[in-house]
């Protein structure tokens, strides 16, 4: 079978495989890679998939798109190391679920697509004898996961941007107390402007001497290893064939592109829900068919969201045949029809938030964070406009609560548990740089840290 080849979603830069995407992180022409074409698992693979363990499900998925980049024996061998901990379905009532994406090593879900890039990443570069630098912005949970995934990494040197206002503080202390081949700087801005200035540095030609890479959602390599957990959670929860709802907090929109892949690869998703926070341009695109980027981006509880312009929705309106460039701008429209059948979103404001976590631990005892309740919210607004009909739904908890303790103490009047091993990272100095969001300073400081030492 052929390899997976990789287009970018601007059209003007040659199709590439998965090594080539996964180092370049943004295309040359400041498109994000897609695939050419989707793989299919056959209807009895996924039925197979209720049987195995977390890590083969995931080798079984990413081995359509590794196909001539890295042998099958290898890439089992790499998610056998990666995912060591659990996915725990809790159900809530009839068959709606949660699915903790909390247990990895940083309490987030950005730690399934982090553990797996840093796996390949270091792979290749070791192979190709190489350094890169991987530039990459965070709202929130990705930049405590890409930092830890790639601590220590040999040939590779991460650099991380986060809104300083925006971030929890054990968000922060995650990514901040890690030195070596890691650097944090905090940028006195949004997170939009902290994306920005990495896009920009991107698409400069006096940064080409320096071998950047992205571990952003902009990277291909974050998409494809987030939708093996949609997979693992329909094999335990949906008989063969069924379809399953599944609804997805969502900011960047890269976590709800990975549920967007598993179903081109067959999965049988009947309604992917993507609730936003206060920063609501895609609801408002989905209803009107008009884009407008919400600028500056909203404050919101739940911070991980709090994009004005998700680069995501790029690959999203590719999929359904639109072309939409960096910038927002739509070169041609999508089939609206098709997406509104297959998605559904609403805008969660920072008042329902917190009566949706309130009612849901009054209810069922079950804590969430923000995000998660953004998720069980944008649910709730489905169910009113459509029946689940008894079909299984899954709704996505993206961190830890103990992220976010001051609203949970502000809420319950208790603190949630720590994980011991955040716990420990939480003590630890912090050691990162600080900068207001001019470009030019930071390509400065760019060319003054590029080495890898």
């Amino acid at each position: 079978m052929a390899s997976i080849l990789f287009k970018s979603t601007n059209g003007q830069s040659p199709p590439v495989n998965l090594r080539e995407a996964l180092l370049a992180g943004l295309a040359p022409d400041r498109g994000l890679y897609f695939p050419e074409r989707f793989p299919r698992l056959a209807p009895e693979e996924i039925a197979a998939f209720a049987r195995l363990p977390y890590h083969e499900i995931a080798f079984r998925v990413l081995s359509k798109f590794t196909e001539g980049v890295i042998p099958n024996e290898d890439l089992a061998a790499l998610c056998r190391d990666a995912y060591t901990f659990p996915v725990p379905l809790e159900k809530v009532y009839d068959r709606v679920h949660v699915m903790r994406l909390d247990q990895g090593p940083t309490a987030s879900f950005k730690d399934f697509a982090a553990l797996m890039m840093a796996r390949l990443m270091g792979r290749f570069t070791r192979e190709d004898g190489r350094q890169i630098t991987i530039l990459t912005a965070t709202s929130g949970d990705t930049g405590s996961a890409v930092a830890h995934a790639f601590h220590k990494v040999p040939g590779i040197r991460v650099i991380v941007l986060f809104p300083f206002a925006e971030v929890a503080t054990s968000q922060r202390k995650l990514m901040t107390v890690l030195k070596d081949n890691v650097r944090t700087v905090a940028i006195d801005g949004k997170f939009d402007d902290c994306q920005a200035m990495v896009k920009r540095a991107f698409a400069d030609p006096q940064l080409k001497h320096i071998p950047l890479s992205s571990a952003n959602s902009i990277n291909i390599g974050r998409l494809l290893p987030q939708s093996v957990y949609y997979f693992y959670a329909a094999s335990r929860l949906a008989q063969p064939g069924e379809p399953i709802v599944f609804s997805v907090p969502s900011g960047n929109f890269g976590d709800m592109m990975g549920a967007v892949v598993a179903r081109q690869m067959g999965l049988p998703i009947r309604k992917l829900i993507a609730p936003v926070n206060e920063n609501d341009a895609f609801p408002r695109f989905l209803a009107s068919g008009h884009y407008e980027k919400v600028v500056p981006s909203r404050n919101s509880l739940s911070n991980a969201m709090n994009v004005g312009h998700p680069s995501n929705l790029a690959r999203l309106v590719a999929v359904y045949g639109g072309q939409m460039d960096e910038t927002g701008r739509i070169h041609r429209l999508p089939d609206l029809a098709a997406m509104r059948r297959d998605l559904f979103s609403s805008s969660v404001s920072d008042e329902r938030t917190r009566i949706a976590f309130q009612d849901v631990w009054a209810k069922y005892q079950l804590l969430l964070e923000p995000h998660g309740a953004v998720a069980w919210r944008g649910f709730e607004d489905w169910l009113e406009t459509e029946s689940l009909d008894g079909l299984p739904a899954v709704i996505l908890e993206t961190a830890n609560p103990a992220k976010f303790p001051e609203e949970i103490e502000k809420t319950f009047g208790w603190s949630p548990d720590v994980p011991p091993a955040m716990a420990a990272m939480i003590q630890l100095p912090e050691d990162y740089d600080r900068m207001g969001t001019d470009y030019e300073a930071f390509k400065a400081y760019l060319l003054a840290h590029h080495r890898i030492s």
